[in-house]
């Protein structure tokens, strides 16, 4: 019986089967990077939210599987013995300067709209994680101009962590937090020829721990 939990495991299901996250899978889809997000499945009065069948062609045509392997999914029948293609994780991928304009987080500081391209790495990463890419020479000689930094929203964030801050004024920075209240964060940053800074949590758009780099 097809229920709507069933069809979104099975969504996730595929996804892992070929090494890829929901946003992954989206976007290799030709799809929203953000269309199989959580916050997605369920409309804003909590009824459920189910995905097109136009959206579920794409993906099994993205992947190369069958209708019959992801009804199998949704059934949770075991995965048959057919060999399946080798897949690196993806996740949406934005560069630094295009990370301070509008449109391209929502509120808590996840991927949304367009724009995102994909990037395919050697790293384990989540539904929520996105790629930013280090453009110019602010962030070394920790982080190089090219480098990408695997973000993952949501995550605990504790002092010592390195962690990307975007502002109420656009501004996107990598620091190492060393301190946060309720009233400030104090941020120390990665170029020794850079400032400490204190920003007021007023003026803190969102803030997310990098959990991994290409260097």
């Amino acid at each position: 019986m097809l229920s709507h939990d069933r069809v979104w495991a099975a969504i996730d299901a595929l996804a892992e089967r070929y090494s890829l996250s929901a946003s992954g899978l989206a976007k290799r889809a030709g799809l929203d990077s953000t269309a199989f997000n959580k916050s997605k499945r369920a409309s804003a009065d909590g009824r459920p939210r189910w995905p097109s069948t136009e959206s579920l062609a794409k993906i099994i045509e993205a992947t190369n599987s069958s209708l019959d392997e992801f009804l199998g999914l949704v059934e949770g029948r075991s995965k048959d013995d057919r060999p399946l293609p080798v897949q690196k994780s993806s996740v949406p991928l934005l560069g630094f300067a295009q990370a301070g304009a509008g449109g391209f987080f929502d509120d808590a500081g996840f991927p949304a709209g367009q724009g995102w391209d994909l990037i395919e790495l050697p790293a384990q990463s989540t539904e929520n994680s996105y790629a930013l890419q280090v453009q110019g020479d602010s962030m070394l000689p920790l982080y190089r101009n090219g480098d990408v930094l695997i973000v993952e929203p949501g995550a605990m964030v504790r002092k010592g962590d390195r962690v990307v801050v975007k502002t109420q004024s656009g501004e996107v920075m990598a620091k190492v937090l060393v301190r946060r209240s309720a009233q400030e964060i104090e941020l120390l940053s990665i170029n020794p020829e850079h400032p400490v800074r204190n920003i007021a949590m007023g003026d803190v758009d969102w803030l997310a721990r990098i959990v991994w780099a290409s260097q």
